[in-house]
């Protein structure tokens, strides 16, 4: 290992020191011999014009559509994740490419589709970052809306640096303990300032996948929902269930009535509840 030639990545607080030509944990950004960036910049692995609510938006343009794309790789390890083939990824896997100003070009020619912009999700968004940043210039230029849907799991910075270019985010909020992050291998406190902080800037919404034995406490909620009322009562709280995926088969899909009873349970602090994939 050449300890000169040897960069840290600034994007999440991984902070992956990188020699040469070596790939962070995300999967998706290197040390390219004079900077990090993303290994994934313009590699589509999926793209769709979806509901807004799909992403889930239920209180951003309704009734609209948004064309959503998504790369490879993801800075956490969720066991129980929903989207497990393209997020645990890597370059690999068969991609499209798609530079900004053909992403924005097929963007704008869908409007008479009532598409608004551009989503990125699918898997993490911020591990590609220079292309959600490049492309989401474009969309201002024309007026179209830039959406991200992300695990939240961002450094500050980095964060900061391209909230002026973003309009929306949906924000997992995995659940409301560090140790249930320890699990997936991330910050519960670096989610929570990214909520805080996207919130004094852009329209944001959150999601909680509810997993039996891991976060389905009413406690938990309360918690949760308590303190995302502290920032504002009228931050969307969607309560999603679960179904057996990736590494967690050994449990049933979450029970409904234990959805609809949480989000009862959330409503006593927030305005706007809605529960999920029931």
């Amino acid at each position: 290992m050449n300890d000169e030639k040897i960069l840290t990545c600034e994007i999440c607080p991984h902070h992956c020191r990188l020699d040469v030509g070596e790939i962070g944990k995300c999967r998706a950004r290197y040390n390219n011999g004079e900077k990090i960036t993303a290994l994934n910049y313009g590699r589509i692995t999926s793209i769709a014009l979806d509901p807004i609510e799909k992403k889930p938006l239920y209180r951003f343009f309704p009734g609209s559509a948004i064309l959503s794309v998504g790369s490879f790789g993801c800075n956490l390890n969720c066991p129980f994740c929903q989207n497990y083939e393209i997020s645990m990824a890597d370059a690999n896997f068969p991609t499209r490419n798609l530079t900004p100003e053909e992403l924005v070009s097929i963007a704008m020619e869908l409007r008479g589709r009532k598409n608004i912009g551009v989503a990125f999700t699918y898997n993490e968004p911020f591990i590609s970052y220079e292309y959600v940043r490049d492309t989401s210039n474009l969309l201002k230029a024309v007026g179209l809306k830039s959406v991200l849907v992300t695990n939240g799991t961002v450094a500050g910075g980095a964060l900061k640096k391209i909230l002026h270019l973003i309009d929306a985010m949906n924000i997992d909020l995995k659940g409301f303990s560090q140790k249930i992050y320890n699990v997936l291998g991330g910050d519960f406190e670096t989610v929570k300032r990214t909520i805080k902080t996207a919130a004094e800037s852009c329209h944001v919404e959150v999601t909680t996948l509810i997993v039996p034995r891991m976060n389905d406490s009413e406690e938990e909620m309360d918690a949760e929902a308590r303190w995302l009322a502290s920032i504002s009562k009228d931050i969307p709280l969607h309560v999603s269930r679960f179904f057996p995926r990736y590494k967690v088969t050994d449990r049933p899909p979450t029970d409904v009535g234990v959805v609809y009873r949480l989000a009862e349970v959330a409503r006593r602090h927030l305005n706007f509840v809605y529960t999920g994939n029931c």
